[in-house]
């Protein structure tokens, strides 16, 4: 397809019904040509009926299949240059991809971008406290605890992040893929790791890119809301199941995508955080112990998807390791 084909956007939900009309509204608004897919993972809301609302294709799935499985189908059955992913908990401003779309044009290679996400209230309208909006995410970073954040979560919006900057990742909240890095870094039919299920497969994916070179543009221009719900303080309300996945595949992403520059960066502090999570699990959150079979039982097989990912890299180790740093790393956008 040519450059001016409609960007394809991919989103799944999983009763979602509540803001996926706002979603829909403002993603049918933008000032470029779209085209939707909603993937519903079974939801027993009337996630589907809003969904039939809309202009929108709608894959209604008999089961639950998780983020990554849901968004490949997705991503897969079209070949649109560009791949919009979204969350339906989010709300765009007319000209968010419009504004991703010139990052990529003026940003040498570029494979992802995204914009600057701030936290949207239970009415539907921007959070602000002490007269601020308070921000969501702009860009993704990460620690030597091998803990991702998002770099902004929960400040005060003061024009502090209004520079276009290379970062880590993109929040796979709303983050716009060059269907050229799609193709480059997907292993078969995988683009997020299905075995992730849920959870961290959108910086697993941003880490696969920073090997094969491709990097992640953070554009201030393009400004949308998101209502988060998964915060690092709130773990308690989360459900057991997801707390597993997100548990097991901290070290599965680690298992694949670390190097012994990055590993030696995180001493002695992931070791320290691992100590912690046992810790916690086998005294507050017993219902994540399993996570640990988990990994055993999949180690075999992600020995495998280590071998792909780090045979085909092209950065060199100290490139990628400079990411690790307790501080949010951000880079000039011209590097």
């Amino acid at each position: 397809m040519s450059e001016n084909s409609p960007v394809f956007v991919s989103i799944v939900t999983f009763n979602d019904a509540g803001w996926l009309a706002a979603c829909l509204e403002s993603v049918l608004a933008q000032s470029v040509p779209v085209e939707v897919t909603v993937f519903d993972n079974a939801s027993i809301d009337n996630s589907r009926e809003v969904a039939e609302r809309f202009p929108v294709n709608l894959v209604a799935s008999p089961q639950n299949l998780g983020f990554s499985v849901a968004h490949n189908r997705n991503i897969l059955s079209n070949d649109s240059p560009y791949v919009l992913v979204l969350n339906p908990d989010t709300v765009l401003e007319t000209s968010f991809v419009e504004a991703l779309l010139g990052a990529f044009r003026e940003v040498k290679r570029a494979g992802m971008a995204g914009g600057k996400l701030r936290r949207q209230d239970r009415s539907g309208e921007i959070a602000e406290r002490a007269g601020y909006p308070i921000l969501d995410s702009t860009g993704v970073y990460f620690t030597p605890a091998q803990r991702h954040f998002d770099r902004g979560s929960d400040q005060l919006d003061r024009g502090q992040y209004e520079r276009r900057q290379l970062m880590f990742g993109i929040t796979g909240a709303a983050v716009l893929y060059s269907r050229e890095m799609i193709e480059d870094i997907r292993d078969g039919d995988e683009v997020f790791d299905e075995d992730f299920f849920a959870y961290r497969e959108d910086v697993d994916l941003a880490w696969r890119a920073q090997l094969r070179g491709w990097k992640a543009v953070y554009e201030p221009g393009a400004r949308g809301l998101h209502r988060r719900s998964v915060l690092p303080w709130n773990r308690a309300a989360v459900a057991a199941l997801l707390n597993r996945h997100s548990l097991k595949n901290r070290f599965l992403m680690r298992i694949k995508d670390m190097d012994a520059a990055v590993r030696r960066r995180c001493f002695p502090y992931m070791w320290l955080r691992d100590a912690g999570i046992l810790a916690y699990a086998a005294v507050r959150e017993r219902s994540s112990l399993p996570a640990y079979a988990d990994v055993r039982r999949l180690r075999p097989k992600f020995e495998k998807k280590r071998e792909f990912v780090q045979t085909r890299r092209t950065v060199a180790p100290a490139e990628i390791a400079g990411w690790f740093a307790f501080k949010p790393v951000a880079r000039d956008a011209d590097r």
